[in-house]
């Protein structure tokens, strides 16, 4: 089924359209993208980026810049600009010439601080980190002033050149804007606008050892670069008044429009950083590129496309209020983009031998087999067949339940693209009892596309020969947590005790057609009868083949939506 768009224009895309008829900003439409470099991008910042980017591209002349807000000397590093670089890339955006840095921004930034000084705005404070929480207040008391908020101008600025000058240790005193110790919104509540450290920065080296605030940095960032409209997640909305006090305060030559939106959240995974990166360390996972991990890494990995996730970022749209998009929404997206574009083959996950006793030893036939019915002009190819095939394991019973139609003792079934064949025999594990062969014949007339090829029969097996078959390594990925919203642990027991234990089940030993030798690393399949499985872009090899499952055959997701559309 296909599942109908956004509307064209949601709330934000109609105030930037607003915006540019009423020709605020001379009409200019610029955004940003700013990822932190502290870790690696996931699902949500992709929905961050198709907005970001994608109101740019959607208006003429339009603009978005890519900009690292490296502000944290103790967190960041080259490695993680690589990386979002690389996954901004891999989703189908070019911000041109338009890469920018918070750190490009440092002597500015210590410029503007200077000025809010000479104001009377900002002051120098000698309070400990743990004084200043104290003294903060709370959403029902009010803050208390810090002994060293009304320092004269002249001592500020000392006291600030110095500890520009590195003339102080860590955390003797930070810079703190001077507005309201009793606003009932906390974030104007003296806020600490730079911070000692000496770290060096990853682009900077040792030139600084004070850094402006992540607050601070960003809304005069944005004023510097001629951004238009800021755009921002909802937990910044109680920001804002701060930013706006900030650039009227900095008298910053552009001030920047910003409006905020309802962040990703996914069931069956977490979105922060702090637990994904707790679930990397702790060795829940095996890196951030792990399949599980919501990361675009981990996605990628896995075998999800970029127009999967582009089309799933535009469908949620943009909302106003914080709300769990479901996994199964997701997994739609990717099935409906690997539906068309995934080439089938046979794939036989738990192997049963199955022996056709009257099919002449040692002959092999190259059978007819169609790429992709949805797209013709993917062509057919070859698949071989011979006496010894696979089969999967739970194609076969011994005793058949009611309405079973797969292969039993006596009953007939069709091997796709090849011949309907006929349960006439077993042969167990002397020990174990375990059905190790099963023994058939089959009907030289039933080969598909032949003249007998209508005769019915009620059930269709996949299978792969034995005498071309490749030995394939399979991974079979599920939900990371069992609980759909593990992030809201009331109970306590915090988000690792929602963790699945059957998140992943490797399959060693399996069989797959020979048309997969060589299979490039990140090849996407549709695996008959399976799902869409991905050849793995770390383990797999010339002498080893790793297959990932992307996702599995049945839609929930479609099914959820017929029954909702009465259907």
């Amino acid at each position: 089924m296909t599942i109908p768009g956004p509307p064209s224009l949601d709330f934000i895309r109609t105030i930037v359209a607003q915006d540019v008829k009423a020709g605020k900003h001379g009409g200019r439409v610029m955004t940003r993208f700013p990822p932190e470099p502290n870790g690696y991008l996931h699902i949500g910042h992709a929905k961050s980026m198709c907005l970001n980017f994608g109101i740019a591209q959607e208006t003429p002349g339009g603009l978005c810049n890519l900009r690292y807000d490296d502000t944290n000397p103790t967190k960041e590093n080259v490695e993680y600009v690589e990386s979002i670089q690389a996954d901004v890339r891999w989703l189908g955006f070019d911000w041109g010439q338009r890469l920018f840095h918070a750190s490009d921004y440092f002597e500015q930034l210590y410029e503007y601080a200077v000025v809010l000084i000479k104001k009377w705005r900002a002051y120098v404070d000698g309070s400990t980190a743990e004084e200043i929480r104290q003294n903060r207040g709370t959403l029902v008391a009010p803050g208390t002033e810090s002994p060293h908020r009304n320092r004269s101008m002249e001592e500020n600025l000392d006291l600030f050149t110095r500890m520009r000058a590195g003339e102080f240790p860590d955390g003797a005193y930070v810079l703190r804007a001077k507005i309201d110790m009793a606003s009932p919104n906390l974030n104007m509540r003296d806020p600490t606008l730079y911070r000692i450290r000496r770290v060096p920065h990853y682009r900077t080296g040792d030139r600084w050892c004070i850094y402006p605030t992540y607050d601070f940095a960003h809304p005069l960032s944005d004023s510097l670069e001629g951004v238009t409209h800021s755009l921002c997640t909802l937990e910044f909305e109680d920001h804002r008044p701060l930013y706006d006090w900030m650039l009227d305060g900095c008298e910053a030559r552009c001030h920047s429009r910003q409006i905020e939106f309802a962040r990703l959240n996914l069931s069956y995974t977490v979105m922060s950083k702090r637990k994904l990166l707790e679930l990397v360390e702790e060795g829940h996972v095996t890196g951030w590129d792990d399949p599980r991990l919501p990361t675009l890494m981990g996605l990628r990995r896995r075998g999800y496309t970029p127009e999967a996730i582009r089309n799933f970022c535009d469908h949620i749209g943009v909302a106003k209020r914080d709300g769990v998009v479901e996994m199964a929404l997701l997994e739609h997206f990717i099935r409906e983009d690997l539906n068309r574009r995934a080439p089938r083959v046979m794939a036989v996950l738990r192997p049963l031998r199955v022996v056709i006793e009257n099919y002449p030893e040692g002959q092999v036939e190259d059978l007819e087999a169609v790429n992709n019915p949805e797209d013709p002009g993917m062509g057919t190819r070859k698949v071989p067949f011979s006496r010894v095939v696979y089969i999967e394991r739970e194609d076969f019973r011994e005793i058949p339940p009611k309405k079973f139609f797969r292969l039993a003792p006596g009953q007939e079934v069709r091997l796709r693209y090849a011949y309907i064949i006929q349960c006439v025999g077993l042969v167990k594990d002397e020990q174990t009892g375990e059905v190790v062969e099963v023994r058939c014949t089959y009907d030289p007339e039933t080969r598909s596309g032949s003249s007998q090829a209508s005769r019915k029969v009620k059930g269709t097996l996949h299978w792969v020969s034995a005498a071309k078959a490749i030995e394939a390594e399979v991974r079979l990925y599920d939900y990371l947590f069992i609980k759909p919203n593990p992030g809201e642990d009331k109970e306590g027991g915090g988000y690792r005790a929602f963790l699945n234990p059957r998140s992943l089940e490797i399959l060693p030993s399996c069989q797959v057609e020979p048309s997969l030798a060589g299979a490039a690393p990140g090849s996407r399949y549709q695996f008959e009868r399976q799902g869409y499985f991905c050849v793995d872009s770390v383990d797999s090899s010339g002498s080893r083949l790793v297959f990932n499952r992307t996702v599995a055959l049945r839609d929930t997701w479609a099914k959820v939506e017929k029954t909702q559309q009465g259907g």
